[in-house]
């Protein structure tokens, strides 16, 4: 019987130095998966010019893209909030890097039809189509038929404002939502497992799930996805088993280290400096917290440092679903937890998992992955 490992992480930032150093902690776990995804957050560039219509950040150095591959990612989805923030060239840019990686990508492109287009895997006798959306905004990082950028689904805002990702996201649009469930039944056409790569959530929020969210998870399974990942929210939210398949409904930091949202900052305009340095004063009013000053590369949430890499293990048709637990060591570098570091980190998951208004999950820890029982 074949199988097929599948290792799943949230996202990827990795603009300061020494970006191996950095995915040491989780890279045994990558390297050890048939199939490792993340979801790459910012443009790999040193070109471009700064987008307008979100926080902007900066880019990181193209030749860190080189550490993905070393670390053990096979693909990455870009459909998010920032991977326009350089513009066209900043987009050209991190896939030229990625191809020469050999690292499969899907969500960006120079048209909407490129960023609308599946990346493609084979392994084990098996095929596997990496499909990927940005749910959050800005519109102008969306890609058209002339303009470089995300693929996305419009989610609607409650009054009818600017979608954004710190706009008040309601309800997937109709026409968008059919866009992207026929992309999933053509990829399903042309691959044996279909996975569904969606930047959504609330920021830095434990547990709560933004209306749109469940539905567009859903209708993701119900068009032929096989499994659903989502990021964007920088901590981790719940999991769900819908018609028998998983939906992680935040993955949380992959490995995000980053001077950008802290107040000190060297890269990127005056202009975007002041508005990053901004933002970074204002958590506490909009957020309700101050990140612990240890984490100076990772500044979120305390309980970001509750972490995990997805885990999905495909043995002919069955499925099991699990994740490794991680935790986040100052100043922002992820290692796979220990006993007792896992223990906590998973019973926290379960915990933000019905408190988010799931049905509840329990796991059980086998020493490397905590298995849904």
């Amino acid at each position: 019987m074949n199988t097929l490992d599948f290792a799943l992480a949230g996202d990827l930032i990795l603009d300061y130095p020494n970006p191996d150093h950095w995915l040491s902690g989780i890279a045994p776990a990558l390297q050890k998966a048939d199939i490792a995804i993340g979801h790459l957050e910012v443009p790999h560039t040193t070109r471009g010019h700064e987008l307008q219509g979100d926080i902007p950040a900066p880019g990181a150095d193209p030749d860190h893209v080189a550490a993905l591959e070393r670390a053990g990612f096979s693909a990455v989805s870009l459909a998010g909030n920032h991977m326009a923030d350089c513009g066209a060239e900043g987009i050209a840019d991190t896939v030229a890097a990625l191809d020469r990686s050999h690292i499969a990508h899907a969500g960006a492109g120079q048209t909407i039809a490129a960023a609308r287009a599946p990346a493609l895997l084979k392994r084990n006798g098996f095929s596997v189509a990496l499909l990927s959306y940005n749910c959050v905004g800005p519109e102008n990082s969306w890609a058209t038929d002339a303009r470089a950028g995300c693929a996305y689904v419009r989610v609607e805002t409650i009054d009818g404002g600017p979608i954004a990702p710190t706009a008040q996201l309601h309800e997937a649009n109709a026409a968008s939502l059919s866009q992207m469930t026929n992309d999933i039944r053509a990829a399903r056409g042309a691959a044996d497992l279909v996975i569904v790569a969606l930047h959504k959530g609330l920021v830095h929020t434990p547990a709560k799930l933004a209306p749109y969210e469940q539905p567009i998870a859903h209708a993701a399974i119900d068009a032929g996805g096989d499994i659903v990942v989502a990021h964007h929210a920088h901590i981790v939210h719940g999991i769900e088993l819908y018609r028998g398949k998983p939906i992680f409904h935040g993955l949380g930091n992959g490995c995000v280290v980053t001077e950008a949202l802290s107040p000190k900052q060297s890269r990127g305009s005056d202009a975007a400096k002041k508005i990053r340095a901004e933002w970074s004063r204002r958590r506490r009013e909009v957020f309700g917290f101050d990140p612990d000053p240890a984490y100076e590369l990772a500044p979120f949430h305390p309980d970001a440092v509750n972490a995990m890499l997805g885990r999905v293990l495909i043995a002919g048709y069955s499925i099991r679903v699990g994740l490794i637990p991680v935790h986040v060591e100052p100043p922002g570098r992820p290692v796979l937890a220990n006993r007792d570091q896992a223990l906590r980190i998973t019973s926290y998951i379960e915990r933000i998992t019905m408190e988010g208004g799931l049905p509840s999950i329990h796991t059980t820890f086998d020493g490397e992955c905590a298995w849904l029982n």
